[in-house]
């Protein structure tokens, strides 16, 4: 779109020598951003602004109401990674098929309710990798939602069913609090771990109970880090992107 900011116009004052060949810094391939907003032109516009330090963008339930499969292409002919967080829950066929749509788009992450049904992630993760493999993509990952990071009241047998479940199902990773990490990696080593609630140091929680730093998260384990109003929400969204991802390189 010829009215969008570019990464050197966007009002940044965040340094721009990304050192990758994909021209992104270290530490970017650990952030996802989530773009939460709800019409697809200010989600570009704050992609463009946070691409060199972030690989992945999320698109949630409220840009995907907005824009729909506009918003996955979009994002992915961008060279995002592009993170699909609908935390899809129904009966296993219509799973099956919006998996399917979704893997078909170009999404490299899927987000699936790991409750206890088992045929549902089964047939969430098989249309999600069938939806990728007939148009041709690179194979993407089913994700499951674990315990959520604002509820601090789970009961505790949850998580490691939960996990084990994801495993057992196909499931490449799970979304899981910080706290949860070394419980996962018991249980599932080779997992992909994805965390969100995370927030810098002294930063606004918010509505998220179970939080952690961007270090502390790295530490424990995480492979990818959901950080959204901390740089969205940032002055200089760019700025704050560039900082967190300096902190995890």
């Amino acid at each position: 779109m010829s009215d969008e900011p570019t990464a050197a116009t966007a009002g940044s004052t965040a340094p721009r020598d990304p050192a990758g060949d994909d021209g992104r810094v270290p530490g970017a391939e650990r952030l996802v951003v989530p773009l939460d907003v709800d019409d697809l032109v200010s989600a570009l516009r704050l992609a463009r602004q946070v691409q060199p330090y972030a690989a992945t963008v999320k698109v949630g339930l409220e840009l995907y109401s907005a824009a729909g499969p506009d918003a996955v292409s979009s994002l992915a002919e961008m060279g995002f990674d592009v993170f699909v967080d609908l935390k899809m829950f129904d009966i296993p066929t219509t799973v099956e098929r919006a998996a399917r749509v979704v893997g078909a788009l170009g999404a490299r992450y899927l987000t699936l309710h790991a409750r206890d049904d088992a045929p549902m992630l089964r047939a969430g993760v098989e249309g999600l990798l069938d939806g990728a493999s007939e148009a041709g993509l690179p194979e993407p990952a089913a994700l499951a939602v674990t315990v959520l990071t604002s509820d601090p009241g789970a009961p505790p047998h949850v998580l490691p069913r939960r996990v084990a479940l994801a495993v057992e199902c196909g499931c490449a990773g799970v979304v899981c609090a910080a706290a949860d990490l070394k419980d996962v990696r018991e249980i599932a080593p080779r997992v992909q771990t994805v965390v969100p609630g995370i927030r810098p140091a002294g930063a606004n929680v918010h509505d998220q109970a179970r939080v952690a730093t961007p270090a502390e998260a790295v530490a424990a384990g995480a492979d990818l880090l959901v950080i959204g109003r901390p740089i969205t929400q940032a002055d200089d969204p760019a700025a704050a992107a560039a900082a967190i991802a300096a902190s995890v390189a």
